[in-house]
């Protein structure tokens, strides 16, 4: 693992810890729920289900605060930078992707936005995962509008991508185990 990315998980543990947090605190009512509706969620289920969360917290960490956003120096009460700033807007396409970096991290972190929704939820075809993808895009990318990010339209086009090859890595693997149960 290079150092880039182990900086990643880093600024995404706050937001590993707040989902979890949050999971903690609706498990309980969701188990309740699914008990009056007479339905269960197996562990394994729950386990995919807080993994998702967890992700979802740390991309939420890393995509909506600033840049050189410090968690410890917020803890410290030593933080300098500014929270809320206007950020800029690239709306020309097929700018970013001459740096391989961008073009495979904008794709590799979203596949979980397609990849665990369709092993999590019945019905979740692939025109759910291309809206979702787009959706929780979109919402970040607006979003970092205000914390003096950028709104990138190749950012919108390689997340929503990201998200649809994690969806079909689901229905591979998905397919794939199902044969080998089934000895085909």
């Amino acid at each position: 693992m290079n150092m880039r990315t182990l900086q990643y998980i880093l600024q995404m543990l706050p937001g590993f810890l707040g989902a979890a947090a949050v999971y903690g605190c609706a498990f309980w009512r969701r188990k309740r729920r699914l008990a009056n509706r007479g339905l269960v969620s197996s562990r394994k289920r729950e386990a995919v289900l807080l993994l998702f969360a967890l992700f979802a917290g740390g991309m939420a960490a890393i995509t909506l605060t600033p840049w050189g956003f410090d968690w410890r120096a917020v803890l410290l009460g030593d933080w300098k930078g500014p929270f809320f700033s206007l950020g800029s807007v690239n709306l020309i396409p097929f700018t970013t992707f001459g740096d391989s970096y961008i073009l495979a991290g904008n794709i590799v972190m979203f596949l979980p936005f397609g990849f665990f929704p369709a092993l999590l939820f019945r019905n979740y075809g692939w025109r759910r995962a291309l809206l979702v993808g787009f959706c929780v895009t979109a919402f970040i990318e607006v979003s970092q509008l205000f914390v003096g990010r950028a709104f990138d339209i190749d950012d919108l086009m390689l997340n929503t991508f990201g998200a649809f090859c994690g969806f079909l890595l689901q229905r591979a693997l998905g397919r794939g185990l199902y044969c080998a149960a089934a000895g085909k």
